[in-house]
């Protein structure tokens, strides 16, 4: 890939800079802080949060798109900072990373590398990813590619600063673990399902390796009995890890009952709300007493269970889609596990919950994307509008009164007028 005549290639690992201002070859990108800014998986805050919503008075008949790009396959979430949405995507065999203005559409950069991948036979219906989402952290993008690549991107010229080996075996599935960061550090369970791993952001060197085989739940990173951690699912457990070491604080088995979980955990007060499919929902209180850590099991439910889709937190109710009865909408209360309501079954195979507000922005697979009050009495929809002519399976980005929607190929900007 070319920006301003100069070919792009990988970079020499001092290249790499984590500026908070980034000067770009095609204009001005702001510095990460920005109230729209969108830069990570599930947003800000890794839970599922619009930037920077406002509902509007009325709810329009029809959105308006402003403009669409073919980008390639792939299910990350788009990424929005400042006046650029970065798009992870795979075309003809190589994984991408483009750059976009965000009003027109228009592309700033693309790099990408090559990436072959053959998904076992019965995970073929899944694509070839990417799966993941990108983070943009100090300057950089950082992206977990479908065979456990790491790469990380300048993020105002495209350049490749450091990159990992893909796995001698590619994972069957591929991988899907969303990276986190932390003032130096990304974080990422990397290879082929390897355990959790802390990269150098700036070079790439592992400053730690944790314990256990990833799962496809994304890790976040919490404070829980004054100590920051972070959790993570892996094929057997829910754990929680030093930041500054990667050593294990606690563990509370989580056996797979078919598939590791692909369910981000929720941070919910003290307690954090975990799933999985055929798993139902459990919410855990690790606590440190003295010098050992314990983990009381708060509640369970299997009245609802997460398969691909996770949840949300509107104060203290829990909203999603549950995998059982074909897809049903439902309301949890945080506190208890209680189930409040279950909708009528047969809405979906997946969807993407966004919360803004008090409301839910709920994207069906079906490219239908519903805006209903996060009501604890029963499903309450508003409107109801189709953003795409082909599957979306991606997380959509809400940033501002803009919605960025990934279908199978293409990128969309639709806006609420």
């Amino acid at each position: 890939m070319e920006c301003c005549g100069v070919r792009q290639g990988l970079a020499p690992r001092w290249l790499f800079v984590g500026a908070a201002l980034l000067i770009a070859c095609v204009g001005t990108v702001a510095a990460q802080g920005s109230g729209r800014d969108y830069p990570q998986w599930r947003g800000v805050n890794r839970d599922g949060a619009a930037s920077a919503f406002a509902e509007p008075a009325m709810w329009p008949e029809a959105l308006t798109r402003k403009w669409k790009v073919d980008v390639g396959e792939g299910y990350a979430t788009p990424l929005v900072v400042a006046n650029i949405v970065y798009i992870f995507t795979r075309r003809n065999g190589t994984e991408v990373m483009t750059a976009l203005d965000a009003e027109t559409g228009q592309e700033r950069w693309h790099t990408s590398y090559p990436a072959p991948y053959a998904p076992a036979r019965l995970a073929a219906a899944h694509g070839v990813g990417p799966k993941a989402t990108p983070l943009f952290h100090n300057g950089g993008l950082f992206t977990l590619g479908i065979t456990g690549i790491v790469s990380a991107f300048d993020a105002a010229t495209g350049k490749i600063a450091w990159q990992t080996p893909a796995a001698p075996e590619h994972p069957s599935y591929g991988m899907a673990v969303s990276p986190v960061g932390d003032e130096n550090l990304v974080i990422v369970h990397s290879g082929n399902h390897g355990p959790l791993t802390a990269f150098d952001a700036n070079t790439g060197a592992v400053s730690w390796t944790g314990i256990g085989r990833g799962a496809y739940a994304s890790p976040i990173i919490v404070e829980l009995s004054g100590v920051r951690q972070v959790v993570t699912m892996t094929q057997t457990s829910v754990v929680g890890v030093s930041l500054s070491d990667g050593t294990r604080l606690w563990e509370h088995p989580w056996p797979s009952r078919g598939t590791p979980s692909a369910i981000t955990p929720i941070l919910y007060g003290e307690t954090l709300i975990v799933g999985g499919q055929a798993a139902g929902v459990t919410a855990l209180k690790p606590a440190r007493r003295d010098s050992t850590w314990v983990v009381e099991v708060v509640w369970e439910t299997t009245e609802v269970s997460l398969f691909l889709s996770n949840p949300v937190l509107v104060g203290n109710t829990l909203f999603g889609l549950s995998e059982k009865a074909r897809g049903q909408f439902f309301a949890l209360d945080a506190d208890t596990g209680h189930v409040l309501w279950l909708g009528q079954p047969r809405q979906a195979s997946n969807t993407a919950v966004v919360k803004a507000g008090d409301l839910l922005l709920l994207l069906n697979d079906d490219a239908e994307l519903i805006v209903a009050r996060s009501n604890r009495s029963g499903f309450e929809p508003l409107k109801r509008y189709t953003v795409a002519n082909s599957e979306t399976w991606a997380q959509p980005t809400v940033s501002g009164n803009r919605v960025f929607v990934k279908d199978v190929r293409s990128i969309s900007l639709w806006t609420l007028n």
